[in-house]
């Protein structure tokens, strides 16, 4: 069969290809790259603790060599600490449980990590992968699907024709597979700006986050968040005015150096200034996640990470939700439920973080009014901002898929745990088949459903004694007859499960059911809704559908109904909603298009998908975006702002971009579209 094409080569597409192959699916990564990580200690991303399990289950060592999990966060608002939290250095899970639902949990210390160290640990677990074939230099141009797959083809030194089972674009925020599908971006450009620095210096909270909010210092920002790396460095972000002069090289020196003297009782500590640049964040959110056998993650989905969401964290979870969907697809044929099931949980989830964070926004920076008078809400706003900065809340909790298609309906066999239906299971200690004990995450991501039995007492038996005791047996009976793969994992406990309590867990951890006891029927039924049901013949629904597949060397042609993205940037979004609320960019997938969410920049929509064909997007790396196309794009893929960044590793790059980003496109179907771009990209952000 053949494999899964993956089209770019940054953290989410590398993730998503190691998972497809821990499941035995092969796959070809295109990177329209050389292959190689820029070192930027400036440009660093914090995933959540079962993120970085994930991501650590995958192969990439680098997690523990290079990254950091914070020991404590800290909260400060003008000379005062207003909140400390030690966080638990674990893997998040429950070694140790109460009953009492108001006792109060240590959160699980995120990691902290440089994007270029992540990316080279996933490349080089890559390198012992048999299954994965990473192209460079292949800039994909076209794709187009028939009723067994999909069709993609590259430029590059030499034109070349791909085939694959499904195709999934991870391409970065101006992705070339969302615009050849014809599905729009919309949301808010420059929601947030930092200036960023990445020091060695020494500071009084070794290894602990802080979150300071109105530093008493005279030119401080706002808000001011430091986060450690390893060998004593730290990278500190100052929030930036929406609009406001520009910063110059001898102002960011001088923001450090106020800084570090108000953390350091007055006196500035030596430091060595190692990367400087600037974070520009954006909300917006695609229309569509799926269109047959095409699909989005990572960047080219979402774009968020305002008041401490994490949009790399958020394209992990992506990976997650899609890799054993894929695989089970891949293997055993699937229902459209399965793989449309990717597209309801996920973007229901992105779009719940977006709103929650929008939300949040004029009342975090909007500053003034009654909010701010009344008692409590200081205490209330930082809260908030702990609680996404450490993944809890609205803004930074794992999320749950309540709502799935995939969920089994209500029978009378089920009794309620201490995790709802849809939510991550925890973290417990459990037996494995072949008699170790291991925690429960570490059996995620193969593929399989996992059936835990809760046993008190079986700890201190040996297993040869318990395994054919009981209920197992006929728990294993049920297991052997289910639709899906599973296996049998054994607790002494789960948070408010009764004795003999069994739960069906997805192979991404999500809980699908617990059962009071073994029903074998119930059991079945759960676990074949949580498969996506009975396999049906799957084909695109497009345009696409039926054409002839083109063999290597022949181009495709364009297809009728003419849609150009250059120039104006009317298309049918042509209406106007202008405020803080991210609006149509994340509602109904059945609502209408004909709206522009361009929150604060009245008129115009300096998005993602709309630049001038033949412009330049102009502005710069440490200040206001300028240009109405500035600011455009964040994610690895990124690049719209000219600039320049202050430091001394400061990269002012320039080049031309041909391809999709701008280009014409030929009829909304996949596969028809043919671009072309004479306009130039240059990029020194920090994302």
């Amino acid at each position: 069969m053949d494999p899964v094409i993956i089209v770019g080569a940054g953290p989410v597409g590398l993730a998503l290809s190691l998972a497809l192959a821990a499941q035995g699916v092969p796959s070809v990564v295109l990177d329209e790259g050389p292959g190689k990580e820029e070192p930027r200690p400036a440009r660093s991303v914090v995933l959540r603790a079962d993120m970085a399990a994930m991501v650590e289950r995958l192969g990439c060592t680098t997690l523990r060599d290079e990254g950091v999990r914070w020991v404590g966060w800290r909260g400060m608002r003008r000379r005062q600490v207003v909140r400390h939290l030690a966080l638990d250095l674990g893997l998040g899970g429950t070694e140790e449980w109460s009953e009492d639902p108001a006792a109060p949990a240590t959160p699980a210390a995120p990691l902290h990590i440089p994007q270029h160290a992540l990316a080279r640990g996933l490349r080089d677990a890559i390198a012992r992968q048999k299954l994965i074939r990473l192209v460079t230099d292949a800039r994909l141009d076209t794709v187009e699907q028939d009723r067994d797959g999909v069709v993609a083809h590259t430029r590059g030194p030499a034109g070349t024709w791909w085939r694959g089972s499904h195709l999934v674009g991870c391409d970065g925020a101006r992705s070339t597979v969302r615009k050849l599908l014809g599905i729009r971006f919309p949301g808010r450009t420059a929601v947030e700006r930092h200036a960023v620095a990445a020091l060695r210096t020494e500071l009084p909270w070794p290894g602990e986050a802080l979150l300071h909010r109105q530093p008493p210092w005279r030119s401080a920002a706002d808000e001011i968040t430091a986060r450690p790396l390893p060998d004593g460095v730290w990278r500190i972000d100052w929030l930036l005015p929406p609009r406001g002069d520009l910063v110059t090289p001898d102002a960011l020196i001088a923001r450090i150096r106020e800084t570090l003297a108000g953390w350091c009782e007055g006196t500035t500590p030596p430091y060595e200034l190692i990367d400087t640049g600037v974070h520009t964040l954006h909300h917006r959110l695609a229309r569509r996640w799926r269109v047959d056998r095409v699909l989005l993650a990572g960047d080219a989905a979402h774009l968020l990470g305002a008041v401490g969401t994490q949009g790399l964290d958020e394209g992990f979870r992506d990976v997650d939700n899609l890799a054993w969907k894929l695989a089970h697809t891949w293997h055993h044929g699937g229902s459209d439920r399965l793989l449309d099931s990717y597209q309801s949980e996920r973007r229901a989830a992105v779009a719940h973080r977006l709103r929650a964070a929008d939300q949040s926004l004029p009342v975090l920076r909007g500053g003034g009014g009654l909010r701010t008078y009344l008692p409590g809400a200081t205490r209330g706003h930082d809260a908030l901002l702990t609680d996404g900065h450490v993944g809890r809340g609205p803004l930074g909790a794992p999320p749950a898929y309540p709502h799935s298609p995939l969920a089994p309906p209500y029978t009378g066999g089920r009794t309620p745990v201490g995790t709802p239906e849809g939510a991550p299971v925890e973290d417990v200690r459990v037996t494995a088949p072949d008699g170790t004990t291991v925690r429960l995450r570490d059996r995620l991501g193969q593929g399989r459903f996992l059936v835990l039995l809760i046993a008190p007492g079986t700890g201190v038996w040996d297993r040869r004694h318990w395994r054919g005791a009981g209920v197992m047996p006929r728990l294993d009976e049920a297991v052997r007859a289910l639709p899906a793969k599973a296996e049998v994992l054994v607790t002494e406990a789960y948070p408010s499960a009764p004795a003999h309590a069994v739960l069906l867990v997805r192979p991404d951890g999500h809980l699908v059911a617990a059962f009071a006891g073994v029903h074998p029927a119930e059991l079945y039924a759960a676990a074949d809704a949580a498969r996506g049901g009975t396999t049906e013949a799957t084909a695109p629904t497009g345009p696409a559908a039926g054409r002839k597949r083109p063999g290597p060397g022949r181009a495709l042609e364009a297809g009728s109904g003419v849609r150009s993205d250059t120039g104006s940037g009317v298309d049918a979004d042509t209406g106007s909603a202008v405020g803080p609320a991210v609006g149509s960019a994340i509602g109904s997938d059945t609502g209408a298009d004909s709206r522009s969410v361009v929150g604060p920049e009245t008129g115009t929509d300096s998005g993602a998908d709309r630049r001038s064909s033949t412009g330049s997007d102009t502005g710069s790396a440490v200040g206001p975006d300028r240009a109405s196309g500035s600011g455009s794009a964040v994610g690895p893929n990124s690049g719209s702002d000219t600039g320049s960044a202050v430091g001394p590793n400061s990269v002012s790059g320039s080049g031309s971009e041909s391809g999709s980003g701008v280009g014409a496109e030929s009829g909304p179907a996949v596969g028809s579209a043919v671009e072309v771009s004479t306009g130039s990209d240059r990029t020194a952000d920090i994302h």
